[in-house]
C-alpha cells in the first residue's frame, strides 16, 4: 500500500477546495471555499460543480428541489402575471442594423437613428416604474468611490421592494420559493431581496462602491472610453459626471441591462445606439434585444436587455435564477419560447449565514 501511494499524484489523493468531487454531504466548515451539503443551496455558497457531483438531477430527489421543469413552469406563470408590461402601442423601436458576431466589437455606429422612436411615458407613473426610476440616480459611476447611501435612498429601496411585492408576479414568485422551502415568510424574503440586491461590496480598492442592483440595472462604465468622437456623440460628459449614470472602471461598459434606463439616457443624448446582434422571437412585450452602444463615450459590445417588461418582471426573473441556479445558465420559458438567464455571485464577501450578493444577471442571447 505504501509503495502504491508513492506513485499517486497529489490531485489523485486530494479534492480541489473549490470542487464537490468526493465531498458530497460533507459537514459545513467555515474554512471551506465553497460547500457541498444540502444547505449550500439555501445559502447560495455551493461549489460550481455541486449539481454535477451531488445533485445530478437538480435536487429532483428532494421535495424541495427546483427542477428544470419547475423553472419552465414558474417562468411561464411570471410571464403571464406581468400585468404592468408595455402594451404594443406603448413602445415603438427602430432596431436598424443587425451586426454579425464579427462586427459587435467594431465600435462602429451603423444605425443613424435612435433605438426608441416612441415610449408612452405614462408607463412611468405606475408605482413599480416610478419607484424603480427613483433608484437610478442613487449611484456614482466610478468604482473605488465609496457610495454615500443616504436615509432617503434607503427609503427609496424599501419603497421599491414594497411596490414590487404588491404585484401578482412577485407574490407568485414568493409562493413558489416558499413552497420549495427557500423562505419561511414574505418578510424573510423581502429582507433577503434587500441584502442580495442592494447590499454594498467592493469592486474597486476596498470601498463599498457597488451592488447587484447598481450593476445590473444602472450599469458600469470602465474608464478609458472610445475617444473624443464617441464622447461627443454620447453627450460629452466627463467620467466624473453624475447624471443618473452608473460607474466607471477601465474602458468598457459592464452591466446595464435595463430598457427603461437605456431609453431615459438615449433621450438625454448620453447613450448612442450602434446596432443589435440578436432580436428575440417575441411579437409582443417583453421582447429581448442584444445591443451594441456607447454610453458617454464608453462602449458596450453586447448588452442583452428585455424590452417593454415591467421592473418587477426583470427583478423577479433574475432573483429566481440567482436563487435556483447561481453561477449557471438558468433555462426558462416565456410565452412558449425558451430563454436563458446567467447569474453570478459575488464571491469576495458575504452577508448573514454566508449568503452571497448578486454580482450580475443578464439574458443570454445567441
Amino acid at each position: 500500500l505504501r509503495t502504491t501511494l508513492l506513485f499517486l499524484s497529489p490531485k489523485d489523493l486530494y479534492t480541489a477546495p473549490d470542487s464537490c468531487k468526493g465531498r458530497c454531504e460533507e459537514p459545513y466548515s467555515q474554512a471551506d471555499e465553497c460547500h457541498c451539503n444540502a444547505e449550500c443551496e439555501r445559502h447560495r455558497d455551493c461549489c460550481e460543480d455541486y449539481y454535477r457531483h451531488c445533485r445530478e438531477e437538480g435536487f429532483s430527489s428532494s421535495r424541495d428541489a427546483i427542477t428544470d421543469e419547475d423553472l419552465l413552469h414558474v417562468s411561464e406563470q411570471l410571464y403571464k402575471a406581468d400585468h404592468n408590461k408595455a402594451r404594443p402601442t406603448d413602445i415603438a423601436i427602430n432596431p436598424q442594423y443587425q451586426a454579425s458576431p464579427d462586427e459587435t466589437g467594431d465600435q462602429e455606429d451603423r444605425s443613424p437613428r435612435p433605438l426608441y422612436k416612441y415610449v408612452n411615458e405614462e408607463l412611468f407613473t405606475k408605482p413599480t416604474y416610478a419607484s424603480f426610476i427613483k433608484l437610478l440616480d442613487n449611484y456614482q459611476r466610478a468604482t473605488g468611490r465609496e457610495e454615500d447611501v443616504t436615509a432617503e435612498e434607503l427609503r427609496e429601496q424599501d419603497n421599491f421592494l414594497k411596490e414590487v411585492m404588491k404585484t401578482e408576479l412577485m407574490k407568485k414568485l414568493f409562493a413558489f420559493l416558499h413552497q420549495k422551502n427557500r423562505y419561511g415568510s414574505e418578510q424573510e424574503f423581502v429582507a433577503d431581496l434587500k441584502e442580495m440586491w442592494f447590499g454594498l461590496y467592493s469592486r474597486g480598492n476596498g470601498e463599498q462602491d457597488s451592488s447587484g442592483f447598481e450593476h445590473v440595472f444602472s450599469g458600469r462604465a470602465r474608464a478609458g472610453g472610445m475617444g473624443g468622437a464617441g464622447q461627443r456623440r454620447a453627450g460629452g460628459l466627463t467620467p466624473g459626471s453624475r447624471l443618473c449614470l452608473g460607474e466607471v472602471k477601465k474602458g468598457k461598459v459592464s452591466g446595464f441591462h435595463n430598457w427603461i434606463r437605456f431609453y431615459l439616457l438615449e433621450k438625454q443624448g448620453i447613450v448612442n445606439y450602434f446596432s443589435h446582434n440578436f432580436n428575440g422571437p417575441w411579437d409582443t412585450y417583453p421582447d429581448v434585444l442584444g445591443l451594441q452602444f456607447s454610453w458617454d463615450g464608453f462602449y458596450k459590445e453586447v448588452g442583452s436587455a428585455f424590452i417593454g417588461s415591467s421592473p418587477e418582471f426583470e427583478f423577479g426573473l433574475y432573483t429566481l435564477c440567482f436563487i435556483a441556479r447561481p453561477g449557471r445558465a438558468c433555462h426558462l420559458s416565456l410565452g412558449g419560447y425558451n430563454l436563458s438567464i446567467q447569474t453570478y455571485t459575488w464571491t469576495k464577501s458575504t452577508y448573514g449565514d454566508g449568503k452571497k450578493y448578486i454580482a450580475t444577471a443578464y439574458v443570454i442571447s445567441p
